[in-house]
């Protein structure tokens, strides 16, 4: 008989149990569709659930297995996508009205790599409205709430992805991140979320926001269960101008080898400080008090220009952004709104851009379009990425005197559902901490510090070189392993009930 607290366990042992003969992939996708079953409606982690694929690609790893071929580690273990993902035969909206419905014919690559790896893919997350928001409240599928505290939200724009592992709906899931859309969620949920180094997971299949700065990576419950993801969906794609040679790096190994001594850490000054609240900061002290016993240094590094990174990140993100969606316009796939009044091709690009795209999506396309406009290209758009520039110089600055940064990955813990909704400067500096990674392309990793106010997940993110991922493993494994001996245990464990009997 199936254990009942086997959705509780971590993807690696659940991969354990299906080699052990323990479970079956398609036992263990079932138990996942039920718990799905039995709280997303309470939480709308889910746009779409893929029930009958799902079990079908389960009943072939278990067939596979029988008969004795040799399988990928993670086989059998079922997984969501976040809605940014095209996925053939499953429906792909990013979050957006004007694409409700559609269906793409291809697979993104890493979705390829899923399947040939033989992970049944559960359904597709909800998202902040093309990824745009810190919140995933502008969805126009509703918003996803905080298994932690459901009047909550669950960080953006990947909330869904990273509710649904934290909800044990999902043991694995794949997020991107622009800004910080994998590693802010993960601070507020209690969950593990990876932004790789640019270019080392394919992006081909992903709808683009920004170009420069989006990256897929691992959402999940630990340290490990990230490295084996990562090492799955990571590698060269031809059909990606941007992606990079390089060899997959053995990311579980390092994530196994919980060894920090004479590793240095430095603490960004920049990122510590005024707007951070006290028990964040605290949590974040603490772990680094974890690590120094550890035999890990603590070194102090400035990095003058993050400071000047949000206002860069907000010229240079909708500049891309309001170049890459000018696609939807009711003229090849999605939504089509046709005016009764002078059907013209351009009134219906106009009807259909304006019903079809949200608050939050309008103002970016306006932002960017402005900045990219005659006359204000230099001063707006060319400025920031000078300071892009800067933020490189810094990081490059501070890699030369430790391995790895650290800072709180969120200034707060997860706020209420509508708190900051109508006040976007407020809901912008969600990302302070983690937007200078993307600018850099470099990678990070939030992971549990402990609980602050109100009984809430804060997070403490990790920032290795670009190209030096497996810092992030090392560190992060260990950190992980040092909390939870002192925690007695993960810390999704001192979560709240939901409906269906486990931790929010």
């Amino acid at each position: 008989m199936l254990s009942p607290d086997i959705i509780r366990r971590s993807a690696a042992a659940q991969a354990a149990a299906l080699h052990a003969g323990e479970t079956s992939s398609e036992e263990l996708t079932r138990a996942h569709l039920d718990r799905i079953a039995a709280v997303d409606d309470d939480l709308n982690a889910f746009l779409h659930v893929s029930e009958e694929e799902a079990l079908t690609a389960a009943r072939d790893v278990d067939a596979r297995r029988a008969a004795g071929e040799e399988l990928h580690a993670l086989a059998g273990v079922p997984i969501a996508v976040k809605d940014v993902v095209v996925t053939k035969g499953q429906p792909t909206t990013a979050g957006s009205k004007i694409l409700e419905g559609w269906v793409p014919p291809y697979d993104a690559t890493l979705v390829e790599k899923l399947r040939a790896a033989g992970l049944p893919i559960l359904g597709k997350t909800n998202m902040d409205e093309f990824a745009m928001g810190s919140s995933t409240e502008t969805s126009a599928y509703g918003p996803t709430r905080n298994p932690w505290d459901p009047d909550r939200i669950p960080g953006g724009s990947g909330g869904g992805s990273a509710a649904a592992v934290g909800a044990y709906e999902a043991p694995l899931a794949i997020g991107t991140d622009t800004g910080g859309s994998i590693r802010q969620p993960g601070a507020v949920t209690g969950t593990v979320g990876v932004k790789p180094t640019y270019g080392s997971v394919s992006r081909y299949g992903l709808i683009a926001m920004a170009s420069s700065l989006d990256q897929a990576g691992p959402v999940t419950r630990t340290v490990e269960d990230s490295a084996l993801l990562h090492e799955l969906i990571a590698g060269h794609d031809a059909r990606d101008s941007t992606s990079l040679p390089d060899p997959v790096g053995a990311y579980a190994e390092a994530a196994r080898r919980r060894d920090v001594k004479g590793l240095r850490i430095g603490v960004i000054e920049e990122l510590e400080g005024e707007g951070f609240a006290p028990e964040v900061r605290a949590r974040f002290t603490e772990s680094l008090d974890q690590l120094e016993r550890a035999g890990a240094e603590i070194v102090r590094v400035s990095c003058p220009n993050f400071e000047y990174a949000l206002g860069a990140y907000y010229l240079i993100m909708p500049s891309e952004a309001s170049s890459n969606l000018a696609k939807f316009d009711g003229m090849r796939f999605g939504l089509r709104v046709i005016p009764e009044d002078h059907p013209t091709a351009e009134n219906v690009m106009k009807a259909t851009r304006g019903a079809g795209f949200g608050d939050e999506v309008k103002r970016r396309i306006l932002l960017g379009t402005y900045a990219l406009s005659a006359g204000y290209y230099d001063a707006y758009y060319g400025s920031a990425q000078k300071v892009r520039t800067l933020v490189q110089r810094d990081f490059a600055a501070a890699f030369e005197q430790v391995d790895v940064l650290a800072s709180p990955t969120a200034p707060t813990v997860a706020f209420r559902l509508g708190e900051k909704i109508d006040d976007p400067t407020a809901m912008y500096m969600n990302d302070i901490a983690t937007i200078p990674a993307n600018l850099a392309g470099t990678p990070g990793i939030s992971l549990p510090s402990g609980l602050a106010e109100d009984g809430l997940p804060a997070g403490i993110q990790f920032l290795a070189p670009a190209r030096a991922d497996e810092r992030l493993y090392q560190v992060g494994g260990a950190l992980e392993a040092l909390l939870e001996d002192a925690w007695g245990g993960p810390l999704l464990a001192k979560a709240p009930e939901l409906a269906g009997g486990a931790a929010r």
